[in-house]
């Protein structure tokens, strides 16, 4: 089978969805795939390069914008080449954080409140002041924490804001929340065990947390029975209403025993020190083993929703 890992791309991800991607390719098994590295660097070229590369599925590396958002996948999806993980709508909703919170709060599942501005034109600090300090300022799509920004009074405000708006022209405004950071891991709908984690020189898992070696302790917690299921739950309910297939990452945060979502990733991080291999291994499943997983799954679902019977 000739498998074509995209990674590059064009977002403020770039530099993580090639390391992803070199992971990927690192841990493809040779003697079951014949791999082509598709390195996007502009979107005129990106369909001309994929039907060159005459691929029988594409590895999705790729993470933000053009990439994690639905638009690759709807390409795809026009040329007729099966792609893993979660489908045009999913990307889509997910990468959107307005919506997936207000199609979870509509669902009952507990995420934080806070603001949405559309610009530096619906700036107010007044608002801020009333939703309480300290509080998160995120870029309402991308990932990987960049822009993200835990600003502690109305002087630290405005230069996030700032910074948030040179990346999206949509942003959040979340009160702070203190407690337990965790993230779920599903694979086919099954919940891998939790990875609990905790930042060893910030407040929050910031991009350093994540990225550089030591950043950050990330194992696998342990709950109560009661609180365990709450966050299940939440992983699981936040998965099947957006539509998520194949796999993906579920953030949470527990707060005073209540899981909080923060946000699902339909392509999450697949580096050296991403969560979602660590989580998996955790299950017993090797890396090479998670992406035979991965391409199995994508198949038969594009399967499903095409009927393409040659890829059963």
């Amino acid at each position: 089978m000739k498998i074509g890992v995209i990674m590059g791309g064009f977002s403020s991800e770039r530099e993580v969805s090639l390391q992803t991607g070199q992971e990927m390719i690192r841990h493809l098994d040779r003697s079951r795939y014949e791999v082509v590295p598709l390195v996007i660097d502009r979107r005129s070229d990106f369909i001309a390069q994929v039907q060159q590369a005459g691929i029988d599925i594409a590895l999705l590396a790729l993470h933000g914008q053009y990439g994690e958002d639905g638009t690759v996948q709807g390409a795809l999806e026009t040329l007729g080449i099966p792609y893993t993980g979660s489908g045009v709508l999913a990307s889509s909703l997910c990468m959107n954080k307005q919506l997936t919170k207000l199609l979870l709060r509509a669902a009952g599942v507990p995420t934080p409140a806070g603001l949405c501005w559309k610009g530096m034109d619906d700036y107010d600090p007044q608002a801020v002041e009333q939703l309480g300090y300290p509080v998160m300022v995120k870029p309402n799509t991308g990932g990987s924490s960049i822009g993200i920004g835990l600003v502690h009074n109305e002087k630290e405000l405005l230069p996030a804001v700032q910074e948030c708006c040179c990346l999206d022209q949509a942003i959040l405004i979340e009160p702070y929340l203190q407690g337990t950071e965790l993230t779920c891991s599903i694979v086919d709908g099954e919940l891998m065990p939790m990875i609990g984690i905790c930042s060893a020189h910030s407040e929050w898992f910031d991009y350093q947390a994540k990225y550089e070696a030591g950043g950050a302790e990330e194992s696998v917690i342990q709950l109560p029975p009661v609180i365990e299921q709450r966050v299940r739950e939440a992983a699981l309910t936040s998965y099947q209403l957006l539509q998520c297939k194949v796999y993906a990452r579920v953030d949470i945060i527990l707060c005073q025993d209540v899981p909080y979502v923060l946000e699902v990733n339909t392509l999450p991080g697949m580096t050296a020190t991403s969560l979602l291999p660590k989580s998996a291994a955790a299950a017993g499943m090797t890396f090479s083993q998670l992406l035979d997983r991965i391409i199995a799954s994508s198949l038969q679902e594009r399967k499903q929703e095409w009927g393409m019977e040659q890829y059963v």
